[in-house]
């Protein structure tokens, strides 16, 4: 299973971006799809996860600022980023689960500046 994910680059505060995971098998084979992130120094963090069954979580400091949501039809899991802050800068990786193997594309940079 690949993962590619993309869409990262350089956005101002307040701006906004979307992060795209494209998925080399059917992505309704996973139990559930995820965005992480690692800023720099830090560890990697959850940021938000769309189950198969079609639930949503968030992490508290993304919460009504992204929206995680997929395409069944491309094989695309995606993550609308708005309001972004500084904070917010980090390698967003995509994340991919189900019985047969826990999945990571490569990561893709969002940096926002103040």
């Amino acid at each position: 299973v690949q993962l590619q994910a993309s869409g990262g680059g350089l956005a101002q505060a307040g701006g906004s971006l979307r992060l795209s995971c494209a998925a080399s098998r059917t992505i309704a084979s996973f139990n559930y799809m995820a965005w992480h992130r690692q800023a720099p120094g830090k560890q990697r963090e959850l940021v938000a996860t769309i189950f198969s069954g079609g639930s949503l979580t968030y992490a508290d400091s993304v919460k009504g600022r992204f929206i995680i949501s997929r395409d069944n039809a491309k094989n695309t899991v995606y993550l609308q980023m708005n309001s972004l802050k500084p904070e917010d800068t980090a390698v967003y990786y995509c994340n991919a689960w189900n019985t047969g193997g826990n999945y990571w594309g490569q990561g893709t940079l969002v940096t926002v500046s103040s």
